[in-house]
């Protein structure tokens, strides 16, 4: 919740001089060991495919190894992995790098040099896959390659390593030359490996990243402009004029824009930049325009904007630098920027390290490769990716897991989940998500009641009914990273919150949802995140699959206790009301006793249909939102009957400890509750039956 190119159809010439070769095996079909994966088992009943158990591990930290290094021992995981899970690879240290690891309470092999793993799993091999650095998309190519004929991914420079002594890997595929672009290399894809590829999930993966930037800046850089109040309806909104002389004396001047309160995603703005030089202009443009790419640096992750005549904005911990290079005897520089927000600039004369320079990654390419799924990057705001986009979500059934991400961030996940929810297939957000392969071979322990479960409803009364929502359970590795710190935070338990999480960790990963549920306080309750079994706008899915997916999912619901489901229900980008074929699906099949909708800058109950309580949740990212929110709320409360405000936690900002803070600031008329309390109170309070 919350993460340009054109079609070409290769020649008959390209497509023959990548041999597929005999070791490229069937599709896997949909039995309960597709593709004669022994190691794999996946009944029609099952969302995602449990792997053998995982009984000890050979372990590498690859944190800090070079992007091809990671991909090359990734792809090694899936080939191992899908016999019987091996091979862990450190990559993340959000929670820990040895969290979930000890967590698991197997034995394991912690490994200096990860190329001993190589060594260890070498006969295990066939062969390499060389991708073409020069088109970047190749390396999903190449990871599907990898997936097909039991081979690594290599960048060229390892396969050098690779081919030689100890390890004399053959080269099975090289795709340096092969391909023109990003569609000429997806187009050859689907025309020559679909049909041999997983029909039953679908990975959606950006080939590269950019490379880990040391922390902080070059000692140059100062703050020259910052609003110090979190300002939001860009009501400061003015051209600032910032001296830049002082930064004279190299070749080149440097503009970094931030979000000077990073907690709360209303960052910098600007609309509009002028650097003048002794008086002489030497940079005007507006952002997005073609005037603007020869002075932006590093975009990193900023976003741009048609509003305002269009801007560029950065929010959280985004931001994008300006490069100004500098006539020779300068005496005078000044930068003159209408923006707005909360912006906080620095300057500097030495080039920062750039987001700009990319590498491969490992995350999820284990699970795409043992699973012999076919890896893709496309986007549906471009005519030519999104009439190939449509060809591969059209060859699937309905109810098709899509797991990663989308291009474009914001806006690529609201084109992306509603193309998708068109075609009944739904997302798993897991594009950072590390040793599926190992994961999805844990067992579930048993899925007792939950503590939450035993909790009492209070006695009605004429008080405001808060519930807190923690975001994000849309997210697969969210579950896996954030959800994991904010569970670790020593005042979680202490007032009542909503976990919205994914169901389908009961498939996925087993022992992240054990450790969540054996953890969990009576002030903890597990809900489903967007929209239930997975993330999807139930208005956009058809209306003659939607009751068959939601039935088939329920179980899930049932499984993990998460009997609450949030929902997300987006149209061209905006929030609407649920149809009334879309409230009869969730009656009948989820049958809740309420549920959560959107994500809204308001708060309100509705009963649709006369019988379903649906409240809208009010997003908050900081403990002034909420303070602000409820005292508004009671202002225009008469007193007379309950209240009832739901609020959405912004998961990357807020903890536990902020809800903490918040609720000891509220008076006695304010009672939080769980979702379960929540929405019983609102049936009595409206004279409906509980549901059992």
């Amino acid at each position: 919740m919350l993460r340009k190119f054109t079609t070409v159809c290769l020649t008959a010439v390209c497509a023959l001089s990548i041999s597929m070769g005999a070791s490229a095996e069937p599709a896997p079909s949909s039995s309960s060991s597709p593709g004669g994966i022994s190691g794999i088992k996946w009944p029609e009943s099952q969302a995602l495919p449990t792997f053998a158990k995982v009984k000890r591990l050979d372990v590498a930290d690859v944190y800090d190894a070079p992007g091809d290094v990671k991909i090359m021992l990734a792809t090694l995981q899936g080939i191992v992995n899908r016999n019987q899970p091996r091979v862990y690879l450190l990559e993340n240290q959000e929670e820990g790098k040895m969290t979930w690891l000890n967590d698991l309470k197997v034995p394991y092999t912690l490994h200096n040099d990860p190329w001993e793993l190589v060594a260890e799993f070498k006969k295990e091999v066939k062969g390499i896959i060389v991708y073409d650095p020069k088109v970047p998309d190749s390396i999903n190519v190449a990871t599907t390659l990898a997936g097909l004929k039991d081979a690594v991914v290599a960048s060229p420079e390892l396969s050098a390593r690779l081919t030689a002594a100890p390890y004399n890997l053959k080269v099975l595929d090289d795709l340096q030359g092969k391909f023109k672009d990003k569609m000429d290399a997806y187009t050859w894809q689907y025309e020559n490996l679909w049909k041999q590829t997983t029909h039953r999930m679908l990975i959606g993966l950006s080939p590269d990243m950019s490379v880990k930037l040391p922390p902080g800046l070059p000692q140059s850089f100062k703050v020259v402009a910052e609003e110090k109040t979190q300002e939001r309806d860009a009501k400061n909104r003015q051209t600032y004029d910032m001296d830049l002389t002082s930064f004279l004396g190299t070749n080149a001047v440097y503009l970094r824009f931030e979000d000077a309160f990073q907690q709360d995603g209303w960052g910098a703005a600007v609309h509009e930049v002028t650097v003048k030089a002794d008086g002489q202009t030497i940079a005007r443009f507006v952002p997005g325009t073609d005037d603007e790419k020869p002075f932006l640096y590093d975009a990193q992750e900023s976003q741009l904007s048609s509003g305002s005549g269009g801007h560029r904005f950065a929010d959280n911990g985004r931001y994008f630098v300006y490069g100004f290079k500098v006539p020779a005897g300068t005496k005078s520089l000044t930068a003159s920027v209408d923006m707005w927000n909360q912006f906080k600039v620095y300057a500097g004369n030495e080039a920062p390290p750039s987001s700009e320079q990319k590498e491969p990654y490992g995350y999820l390419r284990d699970y795409a490769v043992a699973n012999k799924a076919m890896v893709f990057w496309l986007g549906s705001n471009t005519p030519e990716q999104k009439a190939l986009f449509d060809k591969i979500l059209s060859d699937v059934p309905a109810g098709t897991p899509y797991l990663g991400w989308f291009s474009n961030d914001t806006e690529g996940e609201f084109n992306g989940v509603e193309l998708l929810s068109n075609h009944s297939i739904y997302v798993l957000a897991a594009d950072w998500f590390s040793n599926l392969t190992v994961f999805s071979g844990t067992d579930n322990k048993g899925q007792g009641p939950l503590p939450s479960d035993k909790v009492k409803t209070p006695k009605l009364e004429n008080k405001i009914y808060v519930t807190y929502t923690f975001s994000e359970g849309d997210n697969f590795q969210y579950n896996q990273h954030r959800l994991r710190n904010l569970w670790d935070d020593p005042n979680r338990g202490k007032v009542p919150i909503n976990w919205t999480s994914s169901p389908l960790l009961y498939d996925g990963a087993p022992a992240m949802l054990n450790y969540y549920r054996s953890t969990a306080t009576a002030n903890d309750q597990l809900i489903a995140g967007p929209s239930g079994g997975g993330y999807f706008y139930p208005n956009a899915w058809p209306e003659k699959t939607l009751p068959a997916f939601l039935k088939k999912t329920s179980s899930y619901l049932k499984k993990t206790g998460m009997t609450v489901p949030y929902v997300l229900n987006r149209i061209a980008n905006q929030n609407v009301p649920l149809s009334d074929s879309v409230i009869k699906a969730y009656e009948d099949n989820y049958r809740p006793n309420g549920l959560f909708l959107s994500w809204e800058d308001h708060s309100g109950v509705d009963i649709l249909k006369g019988n379903l309580p649906v409240s809208t949740i009010q997003g908050i990212s900081t403990v002034q939102d909420g303070q602000k929110i409820l005292a508004d709320a009671k202002a225009k409360w008469d007193g007379n009957s309950p209240l009832f405000v739901s609020l959405g936690l912004l998961a990357w900002n807020m903890t536990p400890t902020d809800v903490v803070k918040l609720t000891d600031s509220l008076g006695p008329e304010y009672q939080p509750v769980l979702a379960d309390q929540y929405f019983s109170l609102i049936r009595e309070a409206n004279h409906l039956p509980t549901k059992p």
